[in-house]
């Protein structure tokens, strides 16, 4: 039996999900999460073979919350869930630890078979994904927004969004002034002066 923890931010997602995975005999869901905190929680007093993580919880991302499993639980298969093309995020979801990245939209055919194969102890790629690790590897991903951290991604993209640093503040529970810090290191990391370049920089690249 698969034991599962699955965090996912919107209550309906996550019980879709539990649904999913439930109906195959092999799986059992032992614990729910809604943010990056209460992963830590369950994980300190349930047993767990596999976590489905969702990308972009409120607080700390999926991409920090992921730093912070490989020190405390290195050998927990991660099985990261997200919205957003497998281009824009899913080589630094693998890239900081994740077993295995899926598109939620995806998620309903291929979601056992992901969970099963982390299990095992194996890595769950899809070829686009494959390919765009590889060309990671060969050092030809030399794209300005690659410099960012996993936090100053996200922000960029809730940037381009239309998002104020207000919306974004109350969104990730950090303080205004830290968002602002981080609007301030991105456009000085990819060489850029305002929002409105950083939004057409996103809209060229496919990020948002």
């Amino acid at each position: 039996m698969i034991r599962l923890l699955v965090a996912d931010d919107h209550p309906v997602v996550r019980k879709g999900l539990c649904l999913i995975l439930s109906e195959d005999a092999g799986i059992q869901v032992v614990a729910e999460a809604s943010n990056g905190q209460e992963v830590l929680d369950r994980l300190a007093r349930t047993e767990v073979d596999v976590l489905v993580l969702d990308i972009g919880m409120p607080g700390r991302s999926g991409l920090e919350l992921l730093q912070d499993l490989r020190q405390l639980h290195p050998k927990l298969p991660t099985l990261i869930l997200s919205q957003y093309p497998e281009e824009q995020i899913a080589v630094r979801a693998i890239r900081a630890g994740a077993a295995g990245y899926l598109n939620k939209e995806s998620a309903p055919d291929q979601l056992v078979d992901a969970v099963r194969r982390i299990h095992q102890g194996r890595k769950f790629l899809t070829p686009n994904l494959a390919e765009l690790l590889a060309v990671t590897v060969e050092g030809r991903a030399t794209e300005p927004h690659q410099a960012l951290s996993a936090r100053e991604y996200q922000v960029l993209q809730m940037i381009a969004s239309g998002k104020t640093v207000s919306d974004i503040a109350a969104e990730l529970n950090l303080s205004v002034k830290t968002v602002s810090t981080y609007r301030t290191r991105i456009l000085e990391k990819m060489n850029l002066r305002n929002n409105a370049e950083l939004t057409r920089y996103a809209l060229q690249n496919n990020l948002v």
